[in-house]
């Protein structure tokens, strides 16, 4: 019953990072088609090396492949590939993370990649009517310079990008950091969020909220060690989009049975599923839930709030906010799930 219910449910996705669904296959077409050599003879030895010991091992190998990602047509078929999983698995909005420094520090220019971007997106919503939204990020190993570049290179599509986040590794990357581009990107008018609260610490998630002044955390597992941020965040409902079989990749949990995700929800957070880099992680959207109901016994009325979460969560309209509740409640009657 459980696997038909996450199943139906129509689902929302907000911590996606789009090049982190890069499929070794595809990493193999596009090397060829881009007469790229690889390191690694076979899609079987690639998928191989997809064990990682914390968050700096899977970034290394994630930058490695991106290389491969050169033309708008690759930007295009990434972006694809991607919306027709969800279209399998019923993800009716997702809200997509892309990290233009991975590409132009490469030599590839903003435009390609947002040309290939949108090309996909607007075919997405055209096949599958599968809505969406697009959030740029800067990485914050690099600098707050190189945060500002690529703020100026995005000025000719800000008309087309609906946030700015950051990601890549917190260590040593406090928020705080970039205070000053993210005071500028609000002025723009584009919400924030950030990755915060993952390997870093409670600190940083309070500095987000404080400094950054987000509209949502990314990740934020770490709440868990503080009590007073538990208390501001289920008053507040300020989102986290929590990624759980990254988290036990990465080794942020040792097993599922560790995730802190049912206290959170238990606790009144507004706590959402997301899959991250789902071709590294070993599982889209509808496995996420899965190793949660698995890993901690989830009962069947908190799968749907998970889901209700997610819609509430995003930045879809009202209307299509009401729309989608009132589908995943339907849903969820017909499973007799009640006390919602």
């Amino acid at each position: 019953m459980m696997e038909t219910l996450i199943a139906e449910l129509p689902k929302v996705e907000l911590h996606l990072h789009i090049e982190g669904t890069l499929e070794p296959e595809l990493v193999f077409a596009l090397a060829r088609r881009n007469r790229i050599a690889l390191p690694w003879g076979s899609v079987e030895a690639l998928r191989s090396a997809y064990q990682f010991t914390d968050l700096q091992s899977f970034l290394d190998l994630y930058y490695q492949n991106a290389a491969v990602l050169c033309t708008a047509q690759d930007f295009y078929d990434l972006t694809l590939a991607y919306l027709e999983r969800c279209h399998q698995e019923r993800i009716v909005h997702t809200e997509i993370f892309f990290d233009p420094q991975t590409h132009t520090a490469r030599g590839i220019p903003f435009s390609v990649v947002m040309e290939g971007l949108m090309g996909a997106l607007e075919e997405g919503l055209r096949r599958w009517q599968i809505s969406s939204r697009l959030i740029l990020c800067f990485l914050r190993h690099l600098s707050e310079e190189s945060a500002w570049q690529t703020l100026a290179e995005a000025e000719p599509w800000l008309d087309r990008l609906h946030g700015v986040g950051l990601d890549s590794g917190e260590r040593g990357n406090p928020p705080e950091k970039f205070a000053r581009v993210f005071e500028r990107v609000r002025e723009i008018g584009l919400p924030v969020v950030a990755h915060a609260g993952e390997e870093g610490p409670a600190d940083y998630i309070w500095q987000s909220m404080e400094l950054l002044k987000v509209r949502r955390i990314d990740h934020g597992v770490r709440a868990i060690d503080d009590p007073a941020l538990l208390e501001v965040l289920a008053r507040t409902r300020l989102p986290l989009t929590v990624c759980p079989l990254s988290n036990l990749r990465l080794q942020v949990v040792k097993q599922m049975s560790d995730h802190p995700m049912r206290e959170l929800l238990e606790r009144g957070l507004c706590v959402t599923v997301n899959s991250d880099d789902p071709a590294y992680f070993g599982g889209y959207l509808t496995a996420n839930y899965r190793a949660l109901v698995e890993g901690l016994s989830l009962r069947a009325e908190q799968v749907v709030q998970l889901a209700l979460n997610g819609v509430e969560a995003s930045w879809m309209s009202d209307e299509q906010k009401r729309r989608w509740s009132e589908q995943i409640l339907n849903v969820a009657r017909t499973h007799g799930v009640g006390n919602l």
